[in-house]
């Protein structure tokens, strides 16, 4: 009983060590773009945060949770768009690390064209973080401005995922 004990302990700190990402790719505008297109036979929850944004950091355990209810689901993914800077992202590393974050984690090093592309994702965003932003078909199906509650961001889910 005791090296069932042990082996099933082993098995889930593996487990859960593989199921965060070992680094964070950095991107442009142009590129996360291209990424939203290319999962666009599925329904899309990119988050906008940041590690030094209280609301995001708020958010982020009822994003993970709600991640994992839907994640072996074919038809959705969620990632999540750090606005860190791209030398902090050791920080971010750590932070997945710590927050036990499952959902891909992409940091986009594009801060100095935000006016540039902030529009191009949503008209009506002012930059401010939490986004989040729901594509279906390779559209943007919802937009979120700010926290988004677990049960909301469930709903927005299972109406979409139909």
């Amino acid at each position: 009983m005791k090296n069932v004990l042990t082996l099933l302990t082993v098995f889930l700190c593996f487990t859960a060590f593989t199921a965060q990402q070992t680094d964070v790719p950095s991107m442009k505008y142009e590129d996360l773009e291209k990424r939203i297109q290319k999962e666009s036979d599925k329904l899309l929850v990119v988050n906008f945060w940041s590690t030094t944004c209280a609301p995001c950091v708020k958010e982020l355990p009822d994003f993970m949770e709600i991640n994992n209810k839907f994640k072996d689901h074919p038809k959705y993914k969620m990632i999540l768009v750090s606005l860190d800077r791209l030398v902090d992202k050791p920080r971010v590393m750590k932070f997945i690390k710590n927050k036990n974050l499952t959902a891909e984690v992409i940091l986009l090093d594009d801060i100095k064209r935000m006016n540039t592309w902030i529009p191009r994702f949503e008209k009506n965003w002012d930059g401010n973080i939490p986004v989040t932003i729901f594509y279906k078909n390779g559209e943007k199906v919802h937009f979120n401005d700010g926290e988004m509650s677990k049960e909301d961001l469930e709903k927005t889910i299972n109406n979409n995922l139909q």
